[in-house]
């Protein structure tokens, strides 16, 4: 097979730290409170415009807490669930690596009784009709290690009596989240905006505050994990008075992703974007054969983490199931210098991941998929 001759603009696809927004520079930062403490009155303005900028765009309702936390999305899960869970029983949803890293937190390391799973393979969803919202749930909208994500909010309900923790690191800015359904909900600067690692975002509905200011957790809490004092809520954290010190570099970034955001048409726009990406590759796949989604039901599949098994007939009758031959391809692509960090994540089932949120553009992975073809084809050559 004759190798392409179109290569993608910018050759960047991973899941996290994702490609940043299209015509990005370093000069976006230039503005940035470098040496600036983030509790003068100039750094607590700028984390505010992060916080402002982030409701106006996603559409999170006036009475909706939204701070700015440590640790990225595990930092700002994890504060979640040390804080708030204890009350109820709870139901945990894992269909991928992250959820399950969810369960054994809860199971393992807080040791809450009453705790049901509920499981299902890589690429599929568990039975949502048997979730028990008289129970704390706690799930990942988005499966960003299987492509697999619910595909609304319907299945939660209005008058449920626990509350709903949801994961959203890559589905945040990608996907429709019902805000008036979800107690708690979490992400990361590095996903859908494109930019940088450390810093989590954490969204508490009045319910998630409730719980906050009437619940004790039987376990030591870390600095870094507590949300309350004297029983009450702290306000700041969520006006832009961080709990430890933030990067002012990151967060004119993480500015300058929302501005773009907004010239994109918001929400809705960047929806778009990111559907546009699955699309792409959903008309590869039916065209060319090459690979298939791990998400076999296009209602669960998802918009920005883009998971595929790779089907060559050579790669799935080596011993380990073609996990080597994948690698390689992904090693491939990045020798030839299309596309970068295209492997599959570490515990999913061996194949590609092409990361679609909104600011991939659909040209680059239009321009991608030939090259996959093409390393597919070298890789079984060489196996044959």
């Amino acid at each position: 097979m004759a190798k392409p001759t179109i290569r993608p603009a910018n050759p960047c696809f991973s899941s996290g730290p994702c490609a940043k927004r299209p015509g990005w520079s370093a000069a976006a930062l230039d503005g940035s409170l470098l040496g600036r403490s983030h509790r003068s009155t100039e750094g607590r303005a700028r984390l505010a415009e992060v916080i402002d900028r982030t409701r106006a765009v996603l559409g999170i309702p006036a009475d909706w807490r939204v701070g700015i936390v440590p640790a990225s999305d595990t930092g700002a899960v994890e504060m979640a669930l040390w804080s708030l869970l204890g009350p109820r029983p709870i139901d945990m949803l894992a269909w991928e690596s992250f959820g399950a890293t969810w369960v054994a937190d809860v199971i393992k390391q807080l040791k809450l009784p009453d705790v049901r799973v509920l499981e299902a393979d890589y690429g599929a969803l568990p039975d949502l009709g048997r979730v028990d919202f008289s129970r704390d749930v706690v799930f990942t909208w988005n499966g960003t290690t299987s492509g697999a994500r619910v595909p609304n909010g319907d299945w939660i309900a209005d008058d449920r009596q626990g509350l709903t923790i949801c994961d959203a690191t890559s589905a945040a800015f990608a996907m429709d989240l019902p805000w008036r359904k979800l107690d708690v909900v979490t992400w990361s600067w590095q996903k859908v905006l494109g930019g940088e690692g450390q810093h989590g975002m954490l969204v508490l509905s009045p319910r998630a505050v409730e719980r906050l200011e009437s619940h004790k957790p039987a376990w030591p809490m870390p600095k870094i994990f507590r949300m309350t004092s004297g029983g009450k809520l702290m306000e700041g954290i969520f006006r832009g008075d961080t709990i430890n010190t933030p990067s002012m570099l990151c967060a004119e970034d993480a500015l300058d992703g929302l501005r773009w955001a907004e010239s994109v048409g918001g929400l809705s726009g960047l929806i778009a974007r990111s559907e546009a990406n699955l699309a792409a590759v959903a008309d590869w796949v039916e065209a060319k054969g090459t690979a298939r989604f791990l998400a076999e039901d296009p209602a669960v599949r998802s918009c920005t983490a883009i998971c595929l098994r790779l089907t060559n007939a050579t790669f799935a009758a080596q011993a380990d199931g073609g996990a080597k031959a994948a690698a390689r391809v992904a090693a491939l692509l990045a020798k030839e210098g299309v596309g970068y960090d295209l492997a599959s994540y570490r515990d999913a089932p061996p194949g590609l991941r092409i990361w679609g949120g909104a600011t991939v553009e659909r040209s680059n992975i239009e321009a991608l998929l030939p090259w996959i073809d093409w390393a597919v084809a070298e890789v079984a050559r060489d196996l044959a």
